[in-house]
């Protein structure tokens, strides 16, 4: 493992998605791991080239959506039983299905928000610069060109060695990027 500290990895510069997968899979099967691709557009099947593993912001939402319904209710409850209770022509004090549309909307209150947050944690958004941005030619990322990026905190990265790899699955350009 010889890398530099100002280092973030090296990029390769393909034209088309069909490259671009192709390379992916390449880089995983000589061994490297922190490896990511930049797509203008989505591409069928990178997910599963890049070896990515389903992401936790269902069970964050499902999990913000009972917290808000359950707090909904239970707040509810603790208003109309504990703290103010009111005994209005003989009713019960938990009159529940009184609370369901506010139960209803915090659920839906929580759920959304936990998902925001959730995919904006997991995704280590806002992120206002990343050291790929270095790269000139990374412009073309968002109009006509992908890109793959070994990354120097792989094990197995040596930059010379990924450079070759990313050269001998012809990539157009091939840049060091900086760190800085």
């Amino acid at each position: 493992m010889l890398h530099r500290s100002h280092i973030y990895g090296v990029m390769g510069e393909f034209s088309s998605p069909e490259e671009l997968i192709h390379a992916v899979e390449k880089v995983r099967e000589a061994g490297y791991r922190r490896v990511n691709a930049y797509s203008p557009f989505p591409v069928e099947g990178l997910s599963e080239a890049l070896g990515l593993k389903r992401n936790m912001v269902p069970l964050i939402c499902l999990i913000g959506g009972l917290t808000g319904g359950l707090g909904g209710f239970f707040f509810q409850y603790w208003v109309a039983v504990i703290a103010y209770p009111l005994n209005i022509a003989g009713r019960p004090l938990n009159s529940w299905p009184a609370f369901i549309p506010v139960t209803f909307e915090l659920t839906i209150l929580g759920a959304a928000l936990s998902a925001v947050l959730g995919m904006l944690a997991l995704n280590k958004l806002p992120q206002p610069h990343h050291p790929v941005f270095n790269v000139p030619r990374f412009t073309h990322a968002s109009s006509d060109r992908f890109f793959v990026c070994i990354e120097a905190k792989d094990p197995k990265f040596h930059i010379a060695e990924s450079a070759r790899l990313l050269q001998e699955l012809h990539a157009h350009h091939i840049t060091e990027v900086s760190d800085d």
